[in-house]
């Protein structure tokens, strides 16, 4: 809960003196958004270590095959650096970037997820073959 304040206190800081900045120096605004979102990431990669020990419960618990959940972490990831990544060439005045990255992004997570929608596939003839 400490972490959400504190990101929430540092954006919204960042983003009361980009848009201070934004009117004489657009590049430095984007500078201090872009500074922002990696001081923030950083606050957050100190409790990534948690949330992969929930990850690795979950895995031990359920009794999934770990590849099996590979493509679910990393279409997750790719949403989020999406995400963030095309939040910043919005914010940058580059929309059109901004739609690009999202395409490429869905394709990257269509791709990512191949080998599990292979193997639900795969089960599903399996059990329609019965």
């Amino acid at each position: 809960m400490e972490l959400v304040f504190r990101a929430a206190a540092a954006c919204v800081l960042a983003a009361l003196l980009a848009l201070l900045l934004k009117k004489g120096t657009p590049e430095l605004a984007l500078a201090l958004t872009v500074g922002a979102a990696a001081v923030v990431f950083l606050l957050l990669a100190g409790q990534m270590e948690g949330l992969l020990d929930l990850l690795r419960e979950m895995e031990e618990g359920t009794g999934l095959d770990r590849e099996l959940l590979a493509p679910l972490y990393k279409t997750i990831g790719i949403a989020l650096v999406v995400r963030v990544g095309s939040g910043l060439c919005r914010d940058a005045g580059e929309s059109a970037l901004a739609a690009v990255l999202e395409t490429v992004g869905t394709v990257c997570a269509l791709l990512a997820a191949a080998p599990l929608l292979r193997q639900a596939l795969g089960m599903l003839m399996e059990l329609m073959r019965q």
